[in-house]
């Protein structure tokens, strides 16, 4: 059986592509990387626009001089408009260095949280009868908030006063007999064991008077227990039992929790770099103000006082937590509730202040452009201080009543001229009507000849 030739393919298959093929796909990459390197450079380099729009510079030359070839925006003029425009002014925005009082405050997420919180458990166990408070009533220590069923205290209380009252006979009546024992003794009538005898019974009366008194003691607390009362003042949370439920002394709900918002304490973290100096503030007993602001930081809740730091530093966090005490008159902080602190650590009196956004970092260090007279900038080195986030104290390298570039700042350099922002609007308006003059006096004279050759072809 002779092979298919047709399964066996042969080298001859093979498409080979010419090489005047592959020289054209070659010619044709490098053009067109010829063609994006031309590109890029012309965005970097070109040319740039003026102030007053692209056809400003026209009109004023073809006033000057006509429209002729020859002119300084025509096309045998050089290109005049386009260095003009590459030496324009930048637009930037200014602010003047003023002296201030600038406040070192530390800001914090704190949680609000209350200075004391009871859970109010009954002491005797027994059929509530009774509750005699609201839920989230606010009330004074030692209110009454429910009643235990004391009928079986009271029958306890009265067992107890019953033994005591017989213990009490008893050792009347021991007494009696050891007073007469000693009578008979003096006469020698008796022997002295009898009356050691009686005098031992009666310091055993005595004792048992002792207990029965504890006794009744006992049965009085127990009785009072069943007036559950507040044990501090505060609100009362929502209620946990009903009347006529059994309750007992191990209930972990019990009756009532009670928080006492008045005062109420807000806890909040600090970095462990500014514990020294908080330290050292509390050290000369300094009462540091603090601020309890809302979620949104747009409203103040209420004033305090720094109360203490915690006793180590979270090694998770590098921070320590941090206690402070609000008076809270108005009930406007709210246990657990998350609010933003603000720690007032200290004051610096008469300081230079900027915006940021004008204190710039080089190779150097920190710098600001300085608005001179004439329309120019200058670089001056400055030293940066303490920052409230939206101005920053500088301590040296500027003085008061300097202005100093906030804005558009990126494009300067040493010495470039600069203009305002106040005074672009009217240089815009300028450029934009002349470039509006400038088109209408090239159609004009573009017009012209065209109606004249219109004439001719009619004639």
């Amino acid at each position: 059986m002779r092979p298919d030739p047709h399964d066996d393919p042969s080298p001859a298959d093979d498409r080979v592509v010419p090489p005047r093929r592959r020289w054209l796909g070659t010619l044709v990459a490098v053009v067109a990387l010829i063609g994006l390197a031309a590109l890029a450079w012309y965005l970097t380099h070109r040319p740039a626009v003026p102030p007053g729009g692209a056809f400003a510079a026209a009109p004023a030359a073809s006033g000057a001089s006509g429209v002729g070839a020859n002119a300084p925006g025509g096309p045998g003029g050089g290109g005049g408009g386009g260095r003009g425009g590459r030496g324009g002014a930048s637009t930037v925005g200014i602010a003047t260095a003023t002296p201030a009082d600038l406040p070192v405050v530390l800001e914090a997420l704190g949680t609000v949280i209350p200075s004391i919180t009871v859970t109010v458990r009954p002491q005797v166990s027994g059929v509530l009868t009774s509750i005699a408070f609201t839920e989230g009533q606010m009330v004074r220590k030692g209110a009454l908030l429910a009643t235990i069923d004391p009928r079986p205290f009271e029958i306890a209380l009265q067992q107890a006063i019953g033994a005591r009252m017989r213990d009490e006979a008893q050792l009347e009546n021991t007494r009696v007999q050891l007073q007469r024992y000693q009578t008979l003794l003096g006469q020698d009538s008796i022997a002295r064991q009898d009356v050691d005898t009686q005098a031992a019974a009666v310091k055993q009366l005595e004792a048992t008077l002792v207990i029965d008194r504890a006794n009744e003691n006992t049965a009085r607390l127990n009785l009072g227990y069943t007036r559950i009362v507040a044990p501090v003042a505060g609100r009362v949370g929502l209620r946990t039992v009903d009347v006529g439920n059994y309750i007992g002394a191990g209930d972990a709900s019990g009756v009532a929790v009670i928080t006492q918002l008045n005062p109420i304490d807000v806890e909040f973290s600090v970095p462990q770099d500014r514990v020294p100096e908080i330290q050292a503030s509390v050290g000369r007993g300094e009462k540091l103000a603090v601020a309890a602001w809302d979620r949104t930081r747009t409203r103040k809740l209420d004033d305090g006082t720094f109360s203490t730091l915690d006793n180590q530093i979270d090694v998770q966090t590098g921070t320590v937590k941090a206690k402070a005490r609000f008076v809270n008159a108005t009930n406007s902080l709210f246990p657990n509730q998350f609010v933003n602190v603000r720690l007032l650590l200290r004051s610096v009196d008469g300081a230079i202040v900027v915006p940021v956004t004008a204190l710039r970092t080089g190779p150097n260090g920190d710098f600001v452009y300085v608005l001179n007279a004439d329309r120019t900038v200058s670089v001056r080195p400055v030293q940066r201080g303490v920052s409230t986030g939206e101005v920053i104290a500088v301590t040296r390298g500027l003085a008061a009543g300097e202005r100093v570039v906030t804005e558009g700042g990126d494009r300067l350099r040493e010495g470039a001229r600069v203009q305002l922002a106040s005074e672009r609007p009217a240089g815009a308006a300028s450029g934009a009507s002349a470039a509006f003059g400038g088109r209408r006096g090239a159609s004009g004279a573009a017009s012209g000849p065209r109606q004249r050759r219109q004439g001719a072809d009619g004639g």
